[in-house]
C-alpha cells in the first residue's frame, strides 16, 4: 500500500489509529427498512474487541441452531466499537430472548422480525467515527479535509491482503499449481489477487492522468450498479459524468476483454500471467468505482496532537482509503495487542 500514488500529494502527518477500541467506531446503515415479521429475527448487536464470527457462534448457540445459519451484511473489525446487523431463522410462534447475548464487550440494540435473511453485501453504507492520536502535524490533516471530500482513489485496504501481504503470496502458489482446499480460504486469495490489481492500475492511472481527467476511451460504470460500458469520450459521457450517472472506473479482471481499454491492456501487461489464471479461474470481468467519495465528513473535536471525524463510505469500500491521504497512519492495536500478551505470560 505505501508504493501507491497519493490523489494530493504523500502527507506530511504522522498519525496512530484504533489506540483504543473506541477510536475506530463503526455503525452499519441497512438502508431499507425491515418488515417487523417473518421467519428470521434480525438482532442489531454493538460490540467492542469481539470478531463478527465470534458473534453468530453465541446467536447460534441461543437460538439453537448451527452457525451457518446465522447471517450478516458484513464483516466488522474485532479491534473496533462497530453496530451490525445478523439474522437468524426463527419459527414464528417461537420467541426467543437475545438479550441472553448481552455482556461488558456485547449488547443487543434491537431485535425485529423480518421475511428474509440478512444476505452478504445487503447493507447500504458503513458510517466510521474515528479519532487520530499521536499526530505529528495536525495543521497539515485539517489542510487535507476539503481535498479528500472531494473524493480520494478507492483503493481497497490493506486488510484485504493479509499480514504481510500473506494472501498474495497464496495467490502467487495458487496459480503456480498448489491447490487450496479451504473453499473460504481460495475465495479470500483470488479475491486479494484482483484487488492488487486493481490497486496497481488505479495508482497507475494516477500518476499519469489523475483521477477526474478522461482519456479518449473509457470504460463507463453506471450509477448503483454493477453494469459498464466501454465507449469514446464525448458530449453525451461529459455530461452523464458531471450528473453523477456515470463514473470512471479501473478493471477486476477476469473472463473476457469487453472491459478493457487498450490504454489498460498496456498497464495489465506486468500481470499477465495472474490475469490468465483469474480467467481460467472462471472469474468474469468486473468493474470498480475509481474514486470514492466519503459522504457527510464532519470534524468533531481537533487538538494539538489529535482530530476526531466521521465520514460514510458504500459497502465494500475501505476507511483506510480515507485516512492514507489525511495522514501517514499506523494501526497500533496489534502492537497493544501483543504488550498485553505478553503482560499476560509474564
Amino acid at each position: 500500500m505505501d508504493n501507491l500514488c497519493y490523489l494530493y500529494g504523500k502527507p506530511s502527518s504522522t498519525a496512530e489509529f484504533k489506540s483504543f477500541a473506541e477510536d475506530f467506531r463503526v455503525d452499519e446503515e441497512l438502508g431499507f427498512e425491515l418488515t417487523g415479521s417473518g421467519e428470521h429475527v434480525c438482532l442489531l448487536v454493538l460490540k467492542k474487541g469481539e470478531n463478527t464470527q465470534y458473534i453468530a457462534k453465541q446467536i447460534a448457540k441461543i437460538a439453537g441452531t448451527q452457525v451457518r445459519n446465522v447471517s450478516y451484511p458484513g464483516l466488522k473489525d474485532r479491534n473496533a466499537v462497530t453496530s451490525q446487523w445478523f439474522s437468524v431463522p426463527v419459527p414464528i410462534k417461537k420467541q426467543i430472548d437475545f438479550s441472553k447475548l448481552n455482556s461488558e464487550s456485547v449488547k443487543v440494540l434491537q431485535q425485529v422480525r423480518h421475511n428474509r435473511k440478512l444476505k452478504t453485501g445487503c447493507h447500504k453504507a458503513n458510517r466510521f467515527t474515528i479519532t487520530l492520536r499521536n499526530c505529528s502535524m495536525v495543521e497539515d490533516i485539517l489542510t487535507r479535509i476539503n481535498a479528500v471530500r472531494q473524493g480520494v482513489p478507492n483503493y481497497f485496504g490493506v486488510q484485504r491482503f493479509g499480514h504481510d501481504g500473506h494472501n498474495l503470496t497464496l495467490a502467487e502458489q495458487l496459480f503456480a499449481g498448489r491447490e487450496i482446499h479451504d473453499r473460504k480460504l481460495r475465495g479470500i486469495v483470488i479475491s486479494a489477487a484482483r484487488s492488487h490489481i486493481f490497486n496497481q492500475i488505479v495508482s497507475q492511472r494516477i500518476a499519469q492522468y489523475g483521477i477526474a481527467k478522461t482519456m479518449t476511451e473509457e470504460v463507463f460504470l453506471l450509477n448503483g450498479s454493477n453494469a459498464f460500458f466501454k465507449e469514446p469520450i464525448s458530449l453525451e459521457t461529459v455530461n452523464r459524468l458531471a450528473s453523477g450517472d456515470i463514473h470512471l472506473s479501473a478493471p477486476l479482471v477476469g473472463k473476457g476483454e469487453q472491459g478493457i481499454t487498450e490504454q489498460e491492456q498496456h498497464w495489465l501487461a506486468p500481470f499477465s500471467s495472474w490475469c490468465d489464471s483469474l480467467a481460467q479461474l472462471g472469474l468474469k470481468s468486473e468493474r470498480r468505482n475509481m474514486r470514492l467519495y466519503p459522504e457527510k465528513f464532519e470534524v468533531h473535536h481537533v487538538d494539538k496532537d489529535m482530530i476526531e471525524f466521521s465520514f460514510a463510505l458504500p459497502k465494500g469500500c475501505f476507511a483506510t482509503a480515507v485516512l492514507r491521504e489525511l495522514a501517514l497512519c499506523r494501526d497500533v492495536s496489534l502492537k497493544n495487542k501483543e504488550n498485553h500478551e505478553n503482560l499476560v505470560e509474564q
